[in-house]
């Protein structure tokens, strides 16, 4: 029992190495604010236009942004922040390109947005240089949708097709809410913490929101994973899929099991991703299909089927995450760690990791609070007759 309570303390301390580096990778709140600004700042020059299909126009967030799971990009300082353009009065007798150079030819009139404006497939992009880009897509009513969903352009622009962004936040935020069961360790304080108190370092021993760090660290293992593995980007699984796949794995796994630590959490709802993905043979050829569960008819896997090798990268690419944070478990030092998180998620954010670590063993060093508890660890708090000080940097009193 005493050898299960303390792997429990182990893996606290790598979920808090896991913590720190999510909240690396996301958008400052000083970013979060300026992009809200320029957003509502695009929308309310759309709404008073007088082109009458851009009528009671409206901009609101929708992707990663909009539900708190933003990673940064590789080799580049700007965030995408997804907008969707709806306009509530208009029906499928709009065409898909008559409304998005509507769209485009109103940000046009404006010299502010002018410069920044650039075309995409089926939406607008307004560029801000090294901090964000506003990719704005337009949308009509699903009047064939009872969950409130929208109409959005195919790449093509001839047809519309059925999403629901504001469905899809709703699900998963509600799905962010849920709450795991661990099982409680009664014997830890008994006799770890009988002759002082001691507290498990790093402090930040659990993730803040649970399913959406599982969902950041993900994204970025796969980001990394499509670098080193020299593949294409457009072959890289799509973040709303691996998203879909987290948060409906994450219910299940909440819903059913109880856990010893958030680290086993994290490994199963990785594990049973794949549990989601419903396949199948259609003239003698596997179909994947990971639907919008807030509407009907729109399969995030889509591509998939017209290339299975989109299909083959992801997994392979789900194997690869499930063995590199077990393989967390067996890091050795800070140094091992440190070129374990590399691995997994790039160099910059293991070095942001291992030098906050190693500031605060530093700080508890100088005010004497770094001791070392038999076969636990680093701990923070006053020393007793059971610990013994810290004279080097270490991880886990390694």
């Amino acid at each position: 029992m005493l050898h299960d309570q303390r792997l429990v303390l182990r893996e606290g301390m790598l979920i808090g190495a896991l913590e720190r580096m999510c909240a690396t990778l996301e958008i400052s709140a000083s970013q979060s604010t300026l992009a809200q600004e320029r957003y509502e700042g695009a929308g309310g020059w759309l709404a008073d236009s007088d082109n009458p299909l851009l009528k009671a126009i409206g901009i609101f967030l929708q992707g990663s942004t909009a539900i708190g799971t933003t990673v940064k990009p590789i080799g580049s300082n700007e965030h995408d922040v997804d907008l969707v353009a709806h306009v509530p009065g208009l029906g499928i007798w709009v065409e898909p390109a008559a409304l998005k150079k509507a769209i485009g030819d109103r940000l046009r009139e404006n010299g502010h947005y002018k410069p920044l404006l650039v075309e995409m497939g089926r939406c607008w992009r307004l560029v801000y240089a090294n901090e964000f880009h506003l990719d704005i897509t337009p949308s009509i009513p699903n009047r064939d949708c009872n969950m409130g969903g929208e109409l959005v352009p195919d790449r093509g622009l001839t047809v519309w097709k059925p999403s629901n962004p504001k469905g899809y936040k709703a699900l998963f935020l509600e799905r962010v809410k849920l709450v795991p069961r661990f099982r409680v360790m009664k014997g830890l304080q008994a006799e770890d913490r009988a002759h002082a108190s001691v507290e498990p370092y790093p402090e930040q021993g659990h993730f803040k929101g649970i399913l959406q760090r599982i969902v950041q660290i993900l994204k970025r293992h796969r980001d990394v994973f499509i670098l080193a593995n020299d593949l294409d980007t457009s072959q890289s699984p799509i973040s709303v899929l691996v998203t879909t796949l987290a948060s409906q794995s994450y219910e299940y796994c909440v819903r059913t099991y109880v856990y010893d630590s958030e680290l086993d959490l994290l490994l199963d709802v990785i594990r049973r991703m794949p549990d989601f993905i419903e396949t199948r043979i259609v003239n003698g050829r596997t179909h994947w299909f990971v639907w919008n569960e807030t509407t009907n008819g729109e399969n995030f896997a889509e591509k998939w089927n017209g290339d299975p090798e989109r299909a083959e990268v992801f997994y392979t690419w789900h194997a690869r995450v499930l063995d590199n944070i077990r393989r967390l478990r067996d890091a050795e030092g800070l140094d091992g760690l440190k070129q374990r998180l590399s691995d997994s998620f790039g160099p910059a954010p293991a070095k942001a990791v291992i030098d906050s670590i190693t500031d605060e063993i530093s700080l508890s060093r100088r005010k004497a609070l770094l001791t070392v508890a038999p076969h636990v660890g680093l701990v923070t708090g006053l020393a007793s007759a059971t610990t013994t000080p810290v004279r080097a940097n270490t991880f886990f009193g390694r």
